[in-house]
């Protein structure tokens, strides 16, 4: 466990702490509490632990929980899948491979974006740097061709540009959503330079983006319908998908359909 992770698990575990009510695992509530949530010695007594093995592990000391002790934990915490995924990868008990990714976009996958026609589709790097894109992307999002290159990431755009915040039909929802998913993706590698200058940029950036970050939600990622509200065909209601390349697993395609056939006719009229 690197010294980012550790210090990511124990502000992770101590967050999902607090939000835990004592009722929901049986005990009283009490008055003399001063604190809401659980008690470190009430998380160590119900999963098994010591209490002052548990409150090292708060303290993001150098000690690595066994995936028993992390699947107690995550049973007394009342994590869901993808919380419990998330603690097991920063415990190293699940670790992901290391991929890079390309230096440039690849050719065969930027032909088949492009084979997509008019479903928008565009590529992305492990830290959500935006790295290619299809014509149909291009039409419902015109400004990303025109960023910086630094700027280019879709995190960035989706708390920054003021045209992402009104092309999403539900801002709110779908920022909360990314950000899960992002922390669930680089949990890990928090301390990888790119990810530390751009969270950093963010916090600068966007009071949302802080308050969320501060949460330390995680989701992952489910193909689901969103709305997207385009300034000239208006209402687009989409099926998102993401998919690895097994030739390129440090890129992920994001790939929008139509769920219903108006969608699919504007679509067509942005594509031309």
């Amino acid at each position: 466990m690197t010294v980012s992770a550790r210090r990511e698990l124990a502000d992770f575990l101590s967050s999902r702490r607090r939000q835990l009510a004592p009722a929901a695992v049986g005990l009283p509530a009490g008055s003399n509490r001063r604190t809401p949530g659980l008690r470190r010695e009430e998380v160590a007594l119900l999963a098994g632990v010591s209490h002052t093995w548990y409150t090292w592990l708060e303290q993001g000391r150098d000690i690595r929980p066994s995936r028993q002790v992390v699947d107690a934990l995550a049973r007394t915490l009342q994590l869901s899948t993808a919380e419990r995924e998330y603690v097991l990868r920063l415990s190293g008990n699940d670790p992901l491979a290391a991929v890079e990714a390309p230096d440039a976009m690849p050719g065969h996958l930027q032909g088949l974006m492009d084979a997509l026609g008019s479903s928008p589709a565009y590529a992305i790097t492990s830290s959500w740097s935006i790295v290619g894109w299809n014509r149909a992307y291009e039409q419902l999002y015109p400004g990303v061709a025109d960023l910086a290159p630094d700027d280019r990431n879709l995190l960035w755009v989706v708390f920054t540009d003021p045209a992402v915040r009104s092309l999403l039909g539900d801002w709110d929802a779908d920022s909360r959503r990314f950000l899960a998913q992002f922390r669930a993706e680089v949990g890990p590698r928090l301390a990888d330079p790119a990810v530390v200058d751009l969270v950093t940029r963010l916090q600068a950036a966007s009071p949302a983006f802080r308050a969320g970050w501060a949460s330390h939600d995680v989701d992952r990622f489910t193909s689901t319908e969103r709305r997207f509200e385009h300034p000239a065909v208006g209402s687009l209601v989409l099926e998102h998908h993401q998919l690895t390349p097994a030739d390129a697993p440090g890129l992920q395609l994001v790939v929008y359909t139509a769920a219903q056939a108006g969608s699919a006719a504007k679509l067509a009229r942005l594509a031309g």
